[in-house]
């Protein structure tokens, strides 16, 4: 049984379910593997204890279907990854790319990300989060259900080590600005928009965006204090 911890706060959900579809190549992957690199949720997460041969680990929020999560874990094998997505077919699409790529460095939790980062994860205890085309939410009414917001930004400057970092991007051009708006209230974060790092591969999500004449913000910011 997976152990519930008290919470301070509702968790307001912010991403949407697009649809439950999941291929039977999917659906076989998860059957097969899911339970070899799910992480255990019975106990507070240490997320560095996963991979403890590794130089580091990163949490990653929202993974999609996974295609850019596997070619970034395979192009740091001495990092490790862990991938939080709530979408079974992409788990299923995920669980496909570690296996075809035999990555060793890559485990995977079916939770929302608040949930995780109030209840499992300690203080000061993560290297680095990932957070890659977050549902932007662009109607006005919505817009507080968009997972970056004030309350979220401190919540993971508790959880990460000092001079952590968040790595963002979106092909939402009013998303990044209110993100910078955001970052900057909290004073424990310095940072901002960056140059595309050159390990981020594009995904199809990312180029069906492109296509569309969408813009794409990479924003990073380091935890200062």
């Amino acid at each position: 049984m997976r152990m519930i911890l008290p919470m301070n706060r509702p968790v307001n959900r912010t991403y949407k379910l697009r649809g439950s579809r999941i291929t039977k190549a999917q659906e076989l992957a998860f059957d097969k593997n899911w339970e070899k690199y799910q992480v255990d949720l019975t106990k507070p997460l240490l997320i560095n204890a996963l991979f403890p041969k590794l130089q580091s680990t990163i949490l990653e929020i929202g993974s999609g279907m996974g295609e850019a999560t596997a070619e970034i874990a395979e192009q740091f094998p001495e990092t490790g990854f862990v991938a939080v997505e709530m979408h079974k077919p992409g788990l299923g699409a995920l669980l496909m790319e570690i296996e075809k790529r035999e990555l060793q460095n890559l485990r995977m939790i079916q939770e929302d990300a608040q949930v995780i980062l109030q209840e499992f994860i300690p203080e000061n205890s993560i290297d680095a989060v990932h957070l890659f085309f977050p549902d932007p939410w662009p109607k006005l009414r919505h817009r507080k259900r968009r997972i970056v917001q004030s309350d979220f930004v401190e919540l993971l400057a508790s959880r990460l080590k000092n001079n952590g970092y968040v790595q963002i991007a979106t092909d939402w051009k009013e998303y990044a600005d209110w993100i910078q708006k955001v970052f900057a209230g909290c004073e424990r974060f310095n940072g901002g928009v960056i140059e595309r790092p050159n390990w981020r591969p594009i995904s199809k999500f990312e180029g069906k965006g492109l296509r569309k004449g969408h813009q794409v913000t990479d924003l990073k910011f380091v935890k200062v204090k």
